[in-house]
């Protein structure tokens, strides 16, 4: 599964339980979950079989605190990704703005912001060989 980035997936797949029950199901059945850029938080109210939160303790990154500002939506958007990411007790670890950045932890794949989509779709294709 991948999910692209933008700041959609803030809105709706963040919130969605379809997306959510379809994240733990392929987790639990150990399939990879790929997101990109705000994509990572779709996994904002995804949990773990023992009903922890998906990212809890899992290396991850997503679109940084910096990266938001830049584009100037910090105020706009429903929550940022690297303070829900942190929140959710995750380890969470970026670069500097717009530099591409991957981290795989287990079976979650996550990528840092847009120019990181290639490097995340060849994480996930590694993942799935």
């Amino acid at each position: 599964m991948f999910y692209p980035g933008g700041h959609g997936p803030l809105w709706d797949l963040a919130e969605d339980p379809v997306s959510i029950s379809l994240i733990e199901t392929a987790i639990a059945a150990g399939k990879p979950v790929a997101a990109v850029c705000h994509a990572p938080g779709v996994l904002r109210h995804a949990k773990s079989a023992d009903g922890k939160p998906l990212a809890q303790g899992k290396a991850v990154t997503g679109f940084s605190n910096s990266e938001e500002a830049a584009v100037g939506l910090t105020e706009i958007v429903p929550f940022l990704v690297e303070d829900m990411l942190k929140q959710q007790g995750a380890v969470y670890s970026k670069k500097d703005d717009w530099q591409s950045h991957v981290v795989t932890d287990g079976l979650p794949i996550t990528g840092q912001n847009p120019g990181s989509s290639e490097a995340a779709a060849r994480a996930l294709l590694t993942k799935l060989s």
